[in-house]
């Protein structure tokens, strides 16, 4: 298992942890943005720091459909999430959210891009019990049509997540990602134009810091996290690290609006994690199998260097190139075929390799009747 295999889980948490402050950021921030303007803000610099990381890997990351995944995905989803969060509590917003990982494991189980084990789903279901949890407060200021929003915004996110195992496929994740927030953008600022003509209030500190928060620890960061931790997982394994938003929001929420927190807060964080912990269960499963396939791969035997009795060395590299090919195989993904130890043979077999390469030479055809009548009437002519 290499590092960037280790690596997978804490960059997962690390997005599910960050996401979850977009909530409590966006709701602050929109005090001073329209939530177009501030999705279009949101995306293009964000798109504007990735692009520069990334620019000697763009040309081969580049297709139409990864410029309109994005645009839907992340930019029709965060506008409708913005319009919902400027309508509802932060509660209701992380009640919703926390929804997502159950939509990207059904949505995937439909499409039948990959389907979770029973142990995952009962993951996903003790964490969304969780969510439930921690919005029981019902914080104030929730409104129906703004949870509708939200809902929506998280059923376009649920779907691009399952979509999005494909667009990273054989691509690098950080120029992928750079795309994607490029086509957000330029499908949010129209709408900024048409139906937001000024800000929504006066700029403040707070409000400034939280853009500026929104923009490099709520996209810049989780997108580029999760995208690499994406490609190596399956949709659903990755999705259910969606469920620390809401309990990162909740905290947040708890934090700064004053919400509600007792003890039915406490005992939905507590039922997220060991969700978490049970719907991930199939990242540590297969690093198992990979850690055991590298150590089979690394005590196969070695290629024979010895020829064939048929004299034949175009089959030896063959056989020898399809234990290269099945070593490599049995790596995890990523990772190089581990050096094949070639095996000291005993002094018995030593002993019989020259009378088998002798064996070779005398069984092996020889040269075409033909050849060897004109090789001999030279000799003789030769001889007078």
């Amino acid at each position: 298992m290499t590092a960037n295999r280790r690596l997978v889980v804490p960059a997962l948490v690390s997005a599910g942890v960050l996401w979850g402050t977009t909530v409590p950021l966006s709701k602050v921030a929109l005090g001073w943005l329209p939530p177009a303007w501030l999705a279009f803000a949101r995306f293009a610099l964000a798109a504007a720091v990735l692009l520069v990381a990334s620019r000697s890997k763009l040309r081969a990351a580049f297709s139409p459909a990864i410029m309109i995944t994005g645009a839907i995905g992340y930019g029709g989803s965060v506008l409708l999430q913005n319009f919902g969060i400027e309508r509802t509590s932060v509660t209701h917003a992380a009640l919703l959210i926390g929804a997502t990982p159950v939509l990207v494991a059904v949505i995937a189980a439909v499409l039948r891009h990959s389907v979770a084990r029973p142990l995952a789903w009962t993951g996903f279901t003790l964490s969304l019990a969780g969510v439930g949890f921690i919005a029981g407060g019902h914080g104030s200021g929730s409104s129906l049509p703004g949870d509708g929003l939200v809902l929506a915004a998280q059923l376009i996110s649920a779907s691009f997540t399952v979509s999005q195992a494909r667009m990273l496929r054989g691509r690098d994740p950080i120029a992928v990602t750079a795309l994607q927030l490029v086509g957000a953008a330029f499908v949010v600022l129209p709408i900024a134009l048409i139906t937001e003509h000024q800000a929504a209030g006066a700029v403040s500190p707070a409000s400034l810091v939280a853009t500026i928060g929104l923009v490099i620890g709520g996209t810049v960061m989780p997108t580029s996290l999760f995208a690499f931790g994406q490609s190596r997982v399956s949709a659903d394994v990755a999705g259910a690290f969606l469920n620390l938003e809401p309990l990162v929001g909740a905290v947040m929420g708890i934090a700064l609006f004053a919400e509600p927190a007792g003890a039915a807060q406490l005992a939905g964080g507590a039922a997220i994690m060991t969700g978490i912990g049970l719907s991930s269960f199939q990242v540590a499963r297969a690093e198992r199998h990979a850690r055991a396939a590298s150590g089979a791969a690394a005590i196969m035997p070695a290629p024979r260097v010895a020829a064939t009795a048929d004299g034949n060395p175009g089959a030896q590299q063959g056989e020898a190139a399809s234990r290269l090919a099945i070593a490599g195989m049995l790596q995890a993904p990523g990772e190089a075929p581990s050096m094949i130890k070639r095996t000291k043979l005993p002094s018995s077999a030593r002993a019989g390799a020259p009378r088998l390469r002798r064996r070779a030479r005398t069984t092996s055809p020889g040269p075409a009747p033909r050849l060897r009548r004109i090789r001999a009437s030279r000799h003789r002519s030769r001889l007078r």
